[in-house]
């Protein structure tokens, strides 16, 4: 008990060696083959005795160097006195100097490798294992220096973004630099970047495993879907064929796996040495306020060594969504661990940057990744109404119906005084399907008007892009859907719920099913992939990672304060795809040049804040207290009060909710489930029951670590019982069932539209794109043939071909990707009324576009309009002034004529010899329909047409 500080940091040293797998000796007791690693204690070299000596397979590798607690902050100090004894000869040994040095206060470890290029001491959380120092002396050089040897990048198929990322971290590794930040928009291909560096330290740096982290399980699968499809540049095999990539769904780290993927709640529960609920691996945990608040008082529940995940387990360590979920509690898990870390996010903040030292090593923005084609731009169009801006009130001796939110039967009643609702009630407090209705119904008005009006498909029928809503709450988002169905006339399909959870089946009152539950990848995967769903409603399925790259329509009816996690909703429609690919789904499509964002609550005008729970005082959601339980969290102030919420709650609910609540809970009432959170930290329960064991033993040999122990035993087994009960299921009815039972239901209130129109900001953007497009065409009309002839020599149309308009385009794309026809022809539309509806084909839109932007057009028509107008007046022309001048056979040729114009922009004399002229008998055929007329009439059609 006496001991002095000197002996305290030893006997922590000896603790953690033998937690390690180390053998601890002294110096007259040495046993070399005692164990696969040994540390001998005070062992005599040629400079002094060293605190420690390790011994791996009887050789000398390593050396520790001790010191007491308080010179924690010296040991960089002391380096140089380890390093001596490292190079040290050995008593009785002609040894090398050996490479492996540690300096610790049992509370503070330090490591050098001194294999390393440039040998640089690092904190660790612990000392590595025997086996492992081993494997590295098998191998030969370290992994540092591996990593100066790592072959050029195969840059195939790589965007330029992609392949600065995986340089640039790489550069970072051979700095030697713990950690580091890729910044990369969402759709620029993070993960598989990230896949990408992973193949490259797995083959050509040896490293042993790579820890992919997450912190929801959706994103786990995700990441795990992209490694089994990724295949390397210089192999035809897919990842997974090379490697074994695993999952975590429990404890078990397979000691074949050289990939795990596994969220970050649960590697905390297994360096706790608890088992983790998947249901606690569905949210993201820096939403849950009172894990944040706790981390904000200091009280985290350290992890301790693990022997069965050593510290060494991983080389390296990629952090998805990095921006969200390392810090405070999580951070500890980043912390045990020895290895490379690695942030993946397209939207950090200055924690991020803080975290990762200050090494961006790569940035790559949204706007960047929308300059560069990778990503599309967005306009915003604005829907606004009357209730939705201003509220109501529901006015006393009104009958109006009351529904209950989890079971939605409703009850009528007649209101015995006024409710005002403002608008933050709605949909929560208060429903008011006119609202609800209204908006649908404009939106539903406006595509086909303004936002994407050229969507007839072969029948004449409107084809809805494909639209995912965004609801409040999952009552909610049934009532849209509800109405979305009616107002566009259609069936279940056409609009279906989407989320991270398992849909349950849809029963009425009585029982009855409604409508069968699907799974959420089962509709996900139909709505990124399939016709239907057209429009997808959700609440929860929002986070980054969810890639729905059809997605043309974001309706926003729920705002959102966090700028984070706005930026990942509208992350959801920025993904580019394929024109081929997109029409899979959308057959009426043409390309994917943007989205459109319709907002219907202000969330892009609301203020957005980057602050967190823990930045505020916020009472505490049910919902996280719930979940803090599920991550095995034993704090006396979460188990108290949750405790006091469900004392609350139990005097509220019904029998039949009492009942209800039996099957998710192991048949523990709420009386129960509540003793047993008080009595797992009630020293009278926990004294009574450690004396129960207490009592077992006889009383001579009872010592007060004993007694400690009986007391943290019971302790231990109280907590857990208590925290056992809680599990998905039931975690859902309590915070479903706490809330506000009923929302009234004012179908009185009807509502109006009082805004339906672009924002400013694509107003804005209009402008600047219509300028833009303006501005190259008048720089490069000299250089370009076409251009130079719309400009400089009009009456020279004629000879516009259609080599000359796709030289254009070509130059277009390849300099200004963002000014796509399609672009362009929207930009025009927002600004000025287009009455021509824009050409399937993309350079008959070019040439049209270019007609207006040089003036020939005063207003936008689609150019082979033009041409069908100017035929037929010439037509109508040529039969005024000679009476039917041409047969129905010559009318045929004209037509033909005519028609390959509007493909072709030109005709030339030799174009008769091809199709599909020469089915028809080809230039010999003309001649004989029009005689010596035939080259005159080639050449007027030329010049009219274009006029």
């Amino acid at each position: 008990m006496n001991q002095n500080p000197e002996q305290i940091a030893r006997d922590k040293i000896d603790d953690m060696l033998r937690l390690a797998n180390w053998v601890v000796q002294s110096k007259s007791k040495v046993h070399l083959s005692a164990n696969k690693g040994v540390a001998v204690r005070e062992y005599q070299t040629d400079v002094g005795p060293a605190d420690y000596v390790l011994f791996v397979d009887r050789k000398p590798v390593g050396i520790i160097e001790a010191k007491r607690e308080d010179e924690g902050h010296r040991l960089t100090v002391v380096e140089e006195q380890s390093a001596n004894y490292a190079n040290a000869k050995l008593k009785y040994l002609n040894n090398d100097p050996l490479p492996f040095v540690y300096e610790s206060t049992g509370t503070i470890t330090r490591f050098t490798d001194y294999r390393d290029p440039k040998p640089r001491g690092r904190n660790v959380f612990s000392f590595h294992k025997p086996e492992t120092i081993a494997e590295w002396l098998k191998k030969g050089n370290s992994l540092r220096e591996r990593l100066l040897s790592m072959p050029e990048l195969d840059e195939t198929g790589l965007r330029p973004a992609q392949i600065v990322a995986v340089n640039n971290l790489e550069h970072s590794f051979k700095k030697n630099r713990p950690k580091a930040l890729i910044q990369m928009a969402t759709g620029a291909g993070k993960t598989f970047t990230a896949a990408t560096f992973v193949y490259r330290l797995l083959k050509h740096a040896n490293a042993k495993r790579i820890l992919f982290l997450v912190d929801t399980k959706n994103l786990g699968e995700q990441a795990e879907q992209e490694f089994m499809t990724f295949q390397p540049n210089d192999d035809n095999r897919k990842f997974t064929e090379l490697y074994n990539v695993q999952r975590l769904s429990s404890s078990y780290i397979a000691s074949d796996s050289q990939v795990c993927i596994s969220t970050i709640q649960r590697l905390y529960s297994i360096l706790k040495g608890e088992e983790l609920d998947e249901s606690a691996e569905l949210d993201n945990p820096n939403e849950n306020s009172w894990l944040q608040n706790k981390m904000a008082k200091n009280k985290a529940v350290p992890v301790e060594y693990t022997p069965k995940v050593p510290i060494e387990q991983f080389d390296f360590i990629v952090i998805d969504e990095a921006h969200r979920s390392i810090y405070n509690l999580w951070k500890q898990v980043l912390d045990y661990f020895d290895a490379f870390l690695i942030g993946l996010t397209a939207t950090p903040d200055k924690r991020t940057f803080g975290f990762f030292e200050e090494n961006v090593v790569s940035q790559y923005t949204y706007e960047e990744s929308v300059t560069d084609g990778v990503n599309v731009p967005y306009d915003v169009y604005t829907i606004e109404t009357e209730i939705s801006q201003k509220g109501e009130t529901i006015k006393a001796g009104w009958f109006v119906d009351r529904r209950d939110k989890l079971t939605r039967k409703k009850r009528w009643q007649q209101e015995d005084e006024d409710t005002e609702y403002k608008r933050n009630d709605l949909d929560k407090k208060v429903v008011n399907p006119s609202q609800i209705r209204n908006i649908i119904r404009e939106y539903k008005k406006a595509l086909k008007t303004t936002i994407y009006p050229n969507r007839i498909d072969e029948n004449g029928d409107y084809e809805v892009p494909k639209t995912l809503v965004f609801a409040k709450t999952d009552s909610h988002a049934d009532d849209i859907i509800k109405i979305i169905r009616e107002e566009f006339d259609e069936g279940n399909d056409f609009c279906k719920k989407v989320t991270y959870k398992v849909e349950k089946d849809k029963l009425d009152e009585n029982g009855n099913v409604v409508e069968k539950g699907e799974k959420a990848k089962t509709i996900l995967g139909k709505f990124r992939n399939d016709y239907y769903p057209r429009i997808a409603v959700t609440v929860d399925m929002i986070a980054t990672g969810t890639d729905v790259k059809p997605l043309e329509v974001l309706l926003f009816m729920r705002d959102v304060k966090s700028i984070n996690y706005f930026e990942q909703m509208k992350g959801r429609g920025t993904r580019t795809i394929s024109k081929d690919k997109l029409r899979e789904v959308s057959a009426t499509a043409r390309t994917k040049t943007h989205f459109v964002i319709v907002d219907a609550v202000g969330a892009t005008k609301s203020k957005k804040t980057d602050s967190r729970p823990l930045e505020r005082k916020p009472s505490i959601p049910m919902k996280d207290l719930l979940g803090a339980i599920t991550m095995g969290v034993a704090d006396e102030d979460l188990f108290l009060s949750l405790a006091n919420r469900l004392i609350r709650l139990e005097k509220q609910i019904t029998e039949k909710e009492k009942d209800r609540l039996l099957e998710f809970s192991g048949g523990k009432n709420l009386k129960q489930i509540t003793k047993e959170l008080i009595t797992a930290f009630d020293q009278d329960e926990i004294e009574i029951k450690a004396q129960q064991e207490l009592d077992k033993i006889p009383v001579q040999d009872l010592t007060p670590a004993l007694k400690e122990d009986a007391f943290a035993k019971a302790q231990e087994e109280l907590i857990l019982e208590a925290s056992k009960t809680f599990n998905g299921e039931l975690n859902d009815y309590l915070d479903n069932v706490r809330k506000q039972h009923e929302q009234i239901i004012d179908s009185v209130n009807i509502d109006t539209v009082t805004k339906s129109e672009w924002e400013t900001t694509s107003v804005d953007k209009a402008t600047e794109i219509v300028k833009d497009f303006t501005e190259y065409l008048e720089a490069n009309k000299d250089e370009i043939k076409a251009l130079s002839i719309f400009y400089n020599q009009p009456y020279n149309r004629r000879d516009i071909t259609f080599k000359m308009i796709k030289d254009v385009m070509e130059k277009l794309q390849l300099e200004k990707p963002l000014l796509a026809p399609e672009s362009i022809w929207n930009a025009y539309a927002t600004l000025e009324d287009v009455k021509s509806k824009q050409p399937k084909d993309e350079l008959t839109a070019l040439v049209s576009l270019i007609r207006r932007a040089c003036g020939i057009d005063s207003e936008l028509k689609a150019y082979d309009s033009t041409i069908e107008a100017n035929f037929n007046k010439w037509i109508f022309k040529q039969h005024t002034g000679q009476h039917n001048r041409f047969t129905p056979e010559q009318l045929d040729w004209l037509r033909m004529i005519k028609d390959h114009v509007v493909s072709s922009y030109h005709i030339e004399i030799d174009d008769l010899d091809y199709t599909p002229f020469d089915a028809k008998g080809g230039k010999g055929k003309m001649h004989q329909l029009f005689g010596n007329q035939m080259n005159e009439i080639i050449n007027e059609l030329n010049e009219v047409l274009a006029a």
